[in-house]
């Protein structure tokens, strides 16, 4: 008698043990699912957009080098002769740039890069990324 009483206890507190164990899980899967890498998103460079002319390539980058002053000169030459994606790509390059010295000019810049990409545009990953940086 003293084995069939001994025998349901540890049956009843194993059942316990598993049950809690499932009930602990539950709280477990947010965690698991926040720790889930999110989606990747394509990596796209500047280089790789259309939109520049071949001939201007090496105007681009010899303004990159010169910094916010050299892309500003080069979007108030060129910035008509570029289209979009690249123009876009281009400005944000500027944005980034000019805001360590002129953040209204930032903003300016960067609400109308917005304004003119959609969300189908390859540059609106990086548009998303610095939009709580500039609005």
């Amino acid at each position: 008698m003293k084995f069939i009483i001994g025998l349901i206890i540890v049956v009843g507190l194993s059942l316990g043990a598993y049950h809690l164990y499932e009930y602990w899980g539950k709280f477990k899967e947010p965690d698991a699912v926040a720790a889930a890498p999110a989606p990747a998103i394509p990596d796209v460079s500047g280089d790789q957009l259309p939109g520049l002319l071949p001939r201007l390539q090496p105007v681009l980058q010899a303004a990159q080098k010169r910094g916010a002053v050299g892309l500003r000169e080069f979007l108030t030459t060129y910035g008509n002769t570029v289209a979009d994606p690249r123009r876009a790509w281009i400005e944000l390059d500027y944005v980034v740039l000019v805001a360590q010295t002129n953040p209204g000019e930032a903003r300016r810049v960067f609400a109308k890069v917005k304004s003119r990409v959609t969300p189908t545009s390859p540059v609106y990953p990086r548009l998303e990324q610095l939009e709580k940086t500039y609005e």
